[in-house]
């Protein structure tokens, strides 16, 4: 009897320590980045997969036959689990705000004042997007037009 009260006592005492316990691990930042970085990488890919998909401005959302800007983003997002608002304006008032020069791969980028255009961020100066003739297309952030009417940008993930 005395044997099985103390297996009992240190069975107790283990399962109190993991429960208390637990709550002093802390997920430091590079697992957090790691994780963020992983879905920024889906996030590409699904929306990568609509390349040339034609732009509709007021494209109905969830059709995947053709995209408006913010169409196209709240999809992507929203296929990896990230419900975004329906238009451009309403998502640049979601998440936190990212200065230019620390965009990351993910982000969401907002063009003309008062913002009417919505990009994701793909890194390395590139953005997928939809818009014109071409549809969903990659464009370079860092020139011409889209560098000059660039707004702002917000970090959802």
């Amino acid at each position: 009897m005395k044997h099985t009260s103390k297996k009992l006592w240190m069975g107790i005492c283990f399962t109190m320590t993991l429960a208390f316990g637990a709550g002093s691990f802390v997920v430091g930042p590079d697992t957090t980045h790691a994780a963020s970085v992983d879905t920024a990488d889906q996030i590409i890919s699904t929306g990568s997969q609509f390349m040339g998909v034609p732009y509709q401005f007021g494209a109905q959302a969830g059709d995947t036959s053709s995209f408006d800007c913010s169409s196209f983003t709240q999809y992507v997002f929203g296929q990896n689990g990230i419900k975004l608002p329906r238009s451009s304006r309403q998502q640049s008032t979601v998440g936190t705000f990212v200065p230019r020069s620390q965009l990351q791969k993910g982000d969401l980028v907002f063009f003309y004042s008062p913002i009417h255009h919505v990009a994701i961020y793909m890194g390395d100066g590139k953005i997928l997007h939809t818009f014109g003739k071409g549809g969903v297309t990659i464009t370079n952030l860092n020139s011409g037009w889209w560098s000059s009417h660039y707004t702002t940008a917000r970090r959802v993930l």
